[in-house]
């Protein structure tokens, strides 16, 4: 008899088992315990409940276990076939950033709701957050104006303009136009058309504008229709400014380039971004990034024997090479494939933001990531290639301001 209320003890069990979800399990098996307590007057009885439980809970241990093996390894192979393939897309991206920020700013440092501390208006603007994208932005609230940075930059006559830009919808014409110019005396709030040089990008819902800008000479323009930005969503824009000539990178295309965009005395000392009566609506700006261009790479990997980069990129807390890395791992892996007897070690470093123990793991990911491009992609041996990461622990400068966040987070090649 005992042995029959144990087998049908056995059978309610998986019946409930196998009519409800598994998050409800545990506690349809303790009222059923419950409801038949007083029939259980044996210990065996009880015992044989217990394993049932906990046969059920390693069934559904392993399968979960199972599934979540599969699927990190299926996302795994499906970022890496992805990234592969998008950098091989983004082969048009020619520029190399160089080894020195001369500007990031991702309004980190600045409180959601206030005007942020390093830029001045003459008209309005709050920094926020937004439902699209991390991190903090500045919102361009009105439809016309200029939001300029405060401090003067040295621009050389080769540097790179990075920023990510979210249009709002309804602009009639113009996302937002972004400025580089040259005074004759500093001004908080100049105008840019009526500067010494300059340089405006007027970023179309169309296209693209570019406009030389010299004192009393006419303007030295150029437009393209490839590739405009879309509205409420985060375009990457890249401007590759090298002499008089005038690049434009976005969504994987060189979108515009104008050999001769620039006089030949243009010198820039200021940065800022423009909305037009009539023509524009607000957008958010953030992720601003200028460095110098093209270094010297043969010569500080194969002589120096260290080359410092800001040109690979990746997502925030992620280690997945993004494509617009292209132009430095070709640069790089030229060189590493006419050279084949050169071994190089690739360490990674981040920020100080994030706990120890992560960034010092994610620093090594990137590292392993930045190799299996290079291998995969752009056929460097795999074996002449050595990773390691740092994490925080060896940062270049102080990570008390956003500029000096973007220097520590680099990638740094050694040669062995």
């Amino acid at each position: 008899m005992k042995t029959l209320k144990f087998l049908f003890v056995l059978i309610f069990c998986f019946g409930i088992f196998s009519v409800d979800a598994q998050i409800n399990l545990k506690d349809k098996l303790k009222n059923a315990t419950k409801n038949r307590a007083n029939q259980r007057t044996n210990q065996g009885i009880n015992k044989g409940l217990d394993a049932v439980e906990d046969g059920v809970k390693d069934v559904f241990k392993k399968k979960n276990q199972e599934g979540q093996d599969s699927t990190s390894t299926d996302q795994t192979e499906e970022s890496a076939q992805d990234s592969k393939q998008s950098l091989k897309a983004f082969s048009n991206y020619d520029f190399v950033p160089g080894d020195k920020v001369l500007l990031y700013e991702d309004f980190s440092q600045d409180a959601i709701g206030d005007f942020p501390a390093l830029w001045t208006t003459n008209k309005s603007g709050e920094v926020n957050t937004l439902n699209v994208a991390p991190g903090n932005w500045l919102n361009l609230n009105a439809t016309e104006g200029n939001w300029w940075f405060l401090k003067e930059i040295e621009f050389p006559k080769n540097f790179i303009v990075e920023f990510d830009v979210v249009p709002k919808k309804g602009a009639p014409r113009y996302a937002v136009g972004v400025a580089m110019y040259g005074e004759n005396g500093f001004k908080e709030m100049s105008d840019p058309y009526a500067c010494k040089t300059g340089l405006v990008i007027n970023i179309a819902k169309t296209g693209w504008e570019s406009h030389g800008i010299k004192a009393s000479s006419p303007r030295i323009s150029g437009n393209s229709t490839l590739n405009p930005v879309e509205e409420e969503k985060v375009n990457h824009v890249i401007i590759w400014v090298q002499n008089r000539r005038v690049r434009i990178y976005h969504k994987g295309e060189k979108v515009l380039d104008m050999p001769t965009n620039l006089y030949d005395d243009s010198k820039f000392t200021r940065f800022g971004f423009m909305l037009y009566r009539g023509a524009s609506s607000a957008s958010y700006v953030s992720n601003i990034k200028i460095t110098t261009a093209s270094p010297d790479t043969r010569n500080k990997l194969l002589t120096e024997g260290k080359l410092i980069t800001y040109g690979i990129y990746f997502d925030v807390n992620k280690d997945v090479v993004k494509p617009e890395s292209y132009g430095t791992l070709n640069d790089i892996a030229k060189i590493l494939n006419e050279v084949p007897d050169v071994k190089v070690k690739i360490v990674g470093h981040t920020d100080s933001d994030g706990q120890d123990t992560a960034n010092m793991d994610l620093s090594k990911r990137r590292a392993a990531s930045v190799k299996a491009e290079l291998a995969k992609t752009f056929g460097v041996n795999a074996d002449r290639l050595v990773t390691d990461g740092m994490g925080e622990s060896q940062s270049v400068a102080p990570n008390d301001t956003p500029v000096n966040k973007a220097l520590n987070r680099r990638v740094e090649f050694i040669k062995l």
